[in-house]
């Protein structure tokens, strides 16, 4: 067979990565668009980015890869790719391709093929995490000579599993260690500062609620799909594949030997050569049979046999259903919190309500008094008048009536139970 070059070198990118290094825009064509009126316009998306290449010997290469030469190398849409772009925001996800894993989650975001990880080149700290972790991991399993159960892919996927559940965990742990405090000093001293702080917090949690979320319910839906985990199994198609083209290549091999083996017609035919021959014909078909039907076994086999990776994903999905409680009982105490603030609030009302029906009593006692006097303050001929101790008698009078009045608010309101006993 003959030398199969690598997509990934210098030779094979696109012309107009090698232009854009000279400031010469190109089209599709890969000619100069010098007469064009937009000739200084790149076209969205067709320019190289920074890329890591991770080997499964943990060997890390730094690319200048653009987004055809990436579709083309692992057989992805571009809609898959966008997934990958930094420039957008999108919810967690893991596709399965026939030749690819697409895995986004937290601001991790790679290519995992069965050969190697082909990673956003970015300066945060969970992408370099993850690309150290790795090549860590494959370069101690190689230098032990360690047999590892898991395929190369999988081993790829469980480290972006693992970092995202650890972040997406210590984001939890880092804002209950921040909601707690807060909300008992908001059940001890209500105040307008403290219900500010509670509301930032409880956005903060609900964002964080459906980050978690998301990421529960994608690993909940691969796992609900035997089709599209056995589509995962990289290493396993690769082999198959390989099995396959190998097994073509030796028919191949037979049918030219048998070719330019025949025999002139004019020539004598040996019985026993027919007979070797027609043997020979009826192995090789019958080999090509028994190949085909153990590729279709193979198939279905892989179908059927997801154990491993459902364990994988089982395992981390019960990771991430626990930080989901823990969330759940954080949304929980601020809800009680809230409901011990709204029942503080309905006391303080309560109270508020009882002294303006005192206040409104005192005032209508009051108004009658001051009637009563006001009577007595008029220009009018009357007996009481002449005598200069009656009108102190009039205002004790009125204000003893007054008082008994008031009591009488008071004993009424108790009757029925607006004030407590």
């Amino acid at each position: 067979m003959g030398e199969q070059t690598d997509p990934f070198s210098t030779t094979n990118l696109p012309d107009f990565i090698s232009s854009q290094k000279i400031g010469r825009p190109v089209n599709l064509e890969g000619q100069s668009n010098r007469g064009h009126p937009y000739s200084g316009l790149k076209k969205r998306g067709q320019s190289s980015r920074s890329w890591v290449k991770i080997d499964e010997n943990g060997n890390s290469t730094v690319l200048e890869l653009d987004k055809a030469t990436i579709m083309k190398r692992c057989s992805l849409p571009s809609r898959d790719l966008r997934l990958l772009d930094p420039l957008f925001i999108y919810p967690s996800s893991i596709l399965g391709r026939e030749r690819a894993i697409v895995v986004s989650l937290e601001k991790i975001r790679c290519i995992i093929t069965a050969e190697e990880v082909i990673l956003m080149n970015a300066r945060d700290a969970s992408v370099v995490q993850y690309q150290s972790e790795l090549c860590k991991r494959l370069q101690s399993n190689q230098n032990l000579n360690l047999k590892d159960d898991l395929p190369f892919e999988f081993k790829a996927l469980e480290l972006v599993l693992e970092l995202s559940c650890l972040s997406l965990d210590g984001q939890v742990n880092e804002l209950e260690m921040e909601v707690y405090p807060v909300l008992d000093e908001l059940a001890s001293n209500i105040s307008t500062l403290n219900l500010e702080h509670v509301r930032r917090l409880k956005g903060r949690l609900l964002a964080l609620t459906q980050k978690v979320q998301k990421v529960c319910d994608e690993i909940e839906h691969l796992m609900d799909d035997d089709d599209d985990m056995a589509e995962m199994y990289l290493t396993e198609k690769k082999e198959r594949s390989e099995a396959y083209a190998t097994g073509e290549l030796e028919d191949n091999l037979d049918e030219e030997f048998d070719t330019s083996g025949i025999v002139s017609k004019s020539a004598p035919v040996s019985p026993v050569g027919s007979i070797s021959g027609n043997f020979g014909k009826l192995q090789r078909a019958f080999s090509s049979v028994v190949g085909s039907h153990r590729s279709l076994l193979s198939t279905s086999s892989t179908g059927e046999n997801i154990d491993q990776l459902e364990m994988l994903l089982e395992a981390y999905f019960v990771v991430v259903d626990n930080t989901l409680s823990k969330l759940s009982s954080l949304k929980e105490y601020i809800d009680d919190t809230e409901d011990l603030i709204n029942i503080k609030l309905g006391n303080v009302q309560n109270q508020l309500i009882q002294f303006q029906l005192l206040l409104t009593a005192a005032t209508f006692v009051a108004a009658i008094f001051a009637a009563v006097t006001a009577v007595f303050g008029m220009n009018l001929q009357d007996s009481v008048f002449k005598d200069p101790t009656m009108f102190q008698w009039v205002l004790l009078v009125t204000g003893i009536g007054c008082g008994f009045l008031y009591f009488g608010f008071v004993l009424y309101f108790k009757h029925k139970k607006v004030f407590p006993l």
